[in-house]
Order: C-alpha cells, then sequence, then structure tokens
C-alpha cells in the first residue's frame, strides 16, 4: 500500500505543470524584459524624467541616440550571438549551458566597455549614463566569473541592475521617482519569478544574480560618481 502511494505521489508531481497561460506569460516576459534590452529602457526612463539632460539636442538627434544604444546594447550581442548558433558554435540562441554563454559573455563585454568609455569622454551624455555603464559592464564580468561555477541568472542581473539604477539615478538628482522605482521593483519580482516557473534556473542562481546586479550598480555608483 505504502508503495502504491509513493507511485501515486510521483506521478502526481511529474504531471503537475504551470498553466498555460501562466507559461506564455513567463516566456512574455522573459523576452520583453531581457537583459540586453535594459540599457534601452534606461535611456527610455532618462528621456522622459529627465529631459533637462539632453538640453541643446533636437529630438531627431536623441532618437538617434536612442538607436545608437540599442544598436550597440542590444542588437550587436544578439546577432553574435545568432551567427555563433548559425557556425554550430553553439546548440540554439537561449543559451542554456554554461558553455554556450562564454563567448557572449565576453563579446557583450566588449561593447558595454565601450558604452562606459563614450559616456565618461563625451560631455553631452547624463551624467548617471557614466555610473549605469560602468556597472552592467562590471556586471558582466562578474557573471562571467560566476559562470565557471553556475549557471547565474542573466534576467536577474539584468532587472537587479536596473531597479538599483533608478534608485541611485532618483538620489543624483534628488528627485522622487516612486512610481518608477516601485515598478522597476515589481519587474524585477515578475521576471525572477517567471524564470523560475519556466524551470530556466535555481533559487540560488536567481538570488545570486539578483544581488550582482544590485550590488554592482551600487559599487559603480560609489567609485564612478
Amino acid at each position: 500500500m505504502n508503495q502504491d502511494m509513493l507511485n501515486n505521489n510521483n506521478k502526481a508531481a511529474e504531471s503537475f505543470q504551470s498553466p498555460a497561460a501562466v507559461t506564455v506569460i513567463a516566456k512574455l516576459l522573459s523576452y520583453l524584459l531581457h537583459p540586453l534590452f535594459i540599457p534601452t529602457y534606461f535611456f527610455i526612463y532618462l528621456m522622459q524624467f529627465y529631459a533637462f539632460e539632453f538640453a541643446g539636442i533636437t529630438d531627431w538627434q536623441l532618437k538617434l541616440r536612442l538607436f545608437g544604444v540599442f544598436w550597440m546594447t542590444a542588437f550587436f550581442p544578439a546577432f553574435a550571438v545568432f551567427l555563433l548558433w548559425r557556425l554550430k558554435f553553439s546548440d540554439g540562441i537561449f543559451l542554456r549551458t554554461q558553455k554556450e554563454r562564454i563567448v557572449p559573455y565576453i563579446i557583450t563585454m566588449f561593447f558595454y566597455w565601450w558604452m562606459h568609455y563614450l559616456s565618461r569622454n563625451f560631455p553631452d551624455q547624463p551624467a548617471v549614463l557614466k555610473f549605469f555603464y560602468s556597472g552592467i559592464f562590471i556586471c558582466s564580468v562578474a557573471g562571467l566569473l560566476a559562470n565557471n561555477s553556475y549557471k547565474i541568472s542573466m534576467h536577474a542581473m539584468g532587472v537587479g541592475g536596473f531597479a538599483a539604477a533608478l534608485v541611485l539615478t532618483s538620489f543624483y538628482y534628488q528627485q522622487t521617482d516612486g512610481i518608477a522605482i516601485s515598478l522597476a521593483v515589481l519587474i524585477a519580482g515578475l521576471v525572477c519569478t517567471a524564470r523560475l516557473l519556466l524551470n530556466e534556473h535555481s533559487l540560488k542562481e536567481v538570488y545570486t544574480g539578483l544581488f550582482a546586479g544590485v550590488l554592482c550598480q551600487c559599487a559603480s555608483y560609489y567609485f564612478v560618481m
């Protein structure tokens, strides 16, 4: 009888899955809030809430800058991952193994470092971009080092860093961005939950990724600003 109960419990555990609608929402969140899009979202946030930092720049020039951020921090790293897949250096574009993530980490580090360099050497950039780009560069280095031991969550690093960057930006400009910060924290929780529901990461991988994203932004703000 005990054996039958054990078998029934095992079958129930195997048959348990997240509802289809929840899975779809979790995947949608993972795609829309992919870590490669975080720099673009942060730039849009600055455009909306700190427009005075772009004084003297025409709307067309501002749109070109936004496109440049997306081009350098999202398109080129994503295209590199696509090429690695087509050249058979990885099994897919989702980078589900630690080995597949090594080269994309290095490529992304290069583009983040370049954006950090531009933010420090061009005076017509918002001041907070200096610590933000430095922070995501440091976080990519931390992610690569952690990748030697386990598959730290890139999504958690991205949303954690984004939430921390909004808090630090509000602190720097001495403005209250309560709604934006609250939404960023909510988004961070939703994305981390989505990664767990999709069984893409363990609790350790998600929590350490979230902590790394926050810590790298805070450290960058302390040393850069």
